[in-house]
């Protein structure tokens, strides 16, 4: 099965401006293909507006959030891959939904952890050692 999360969060955006609210996501800058103002990043997540009234040609795709907008009169095209959507909620209210990792996540391109360095990797293996 899909991952649910690109239909989750359609409706919920769906449902915030049906309420007249304004749709905001919470995005983890941290995973792969991450395309946002850096400048914006704070604890390696930003908040996006992600109303009518803030973007141009916004994309609810099902593997991807895509806007255009500015960001202090700046234009930039925005790209979260839906793996790095947190939450969606109203800003007049914090009503929303945060995500977990549901089944079919597996779907999408999900970062390799970060290299362990050699000092913190501890074989298990015996080691052999010439006596004399």
């Amino acid at each position: 099965m899909n991952p649910s999360r690109s239909y989750l969060l359609r409706g919920l955006y769906e449902w915030l401006v049906d309420n007249q609210c304004t749709p905001h996501i919470v995005v983890d800058t941290t995973i792969k293909g991450v395309m946002v103002p850096e400048q914006f990043v704070s604890d390696g997540q930003i908040v996006l507006n992600i109303n009518a009234s803030a973007v141009q040609d916004l994309a609810l795709e099902q593997d991807a959030v895509s806007f255009n907008a500015r960001f202090g009169g700046v234009p930039m095209n925005v790209y979260v891959p839906m793996v790095a959507v947190v939450a969606i909620y109203a800003k007049e209210s914090g009503m929303g939904m945060g995500f977990g990792m549901e089944p079919g996540v597996e779907f999408f391109d999900l970062p390799e952890p970060p290299p362990k360095s050699p000092s913190s990797i501890k074989s298990k293996r015996p080691k052999l050692q010439v006596v004399k």
